[in-house]
């Protein structure tokens, strides 16, 4: 669920393409094995949700691609929808929410109600490995060296 999930132009950020970056594309479905059922929507409503009686959600939210000023903000909390997104599909199904972005980002006041939170950074053309670790072909690895802030007002 959500805008980043298939979205190649987000997960590679600025200076892909163009300077800012670019919106779209949709060659990241073939990261999941053709035997797993995907049931996607972009902005799901709870409705939605309820509906197709899910065992598990993974919610993709992150920030547009940017480059030098054009990035430069006061606020890295994640814009709307994707703090909907998350509040919509957490309240009926667990999930794991996966943030893409090119900084620390805030997501309240999602982060006390999501099961699971994986920072994908800028994947870029190897969401692969995003798929990977999510759907338990290999193990997470990495580690920050020190524990990301998920308030504003700790950066």
């Amino acid at each position: 669920a959500a805008s980043h999930a298939t979205n190649l132009g987000y997960q590679c950020g600025g200076w892909t393409a163009t300077w800012q970056g670019v919106d779209g594309n949709n060659y990241t479905a073939a990261a999941v094995d053709p035997s797993t059922e995907i049931i996607y929507s972009k902005n799901p409503d709870a409705d939605f949700v309820k509906s197709n009686n899910f065992s598990y959600a993974i919610v993709v939210v992150g920030e547009t691609p940017y480059a030098e000023t054009a990035g430069d903000s006061l606020n890295l909390t994640i814009a709307e929808p994707g703090p909907r997104t998350i509040l919509n599909v957490r309240g009926n199904v667990k999930c794991v929410v996966v943030t893409v972005s090119g900084r620390p980002v805030v997501i309240e006041p999602c982060e006390s109600i999501i099961d699971a939170l994986v920072a994908a950074w800028l994947p870029g053309t190897e969401g692969q490995g995003v798929a990977d670790v999510l759907f338990g072909d290999d193990g997470f690895t990495g580690k920050l060296p020190r524990k990301e802030e998920r308030a504003l007002d700790k950066f």
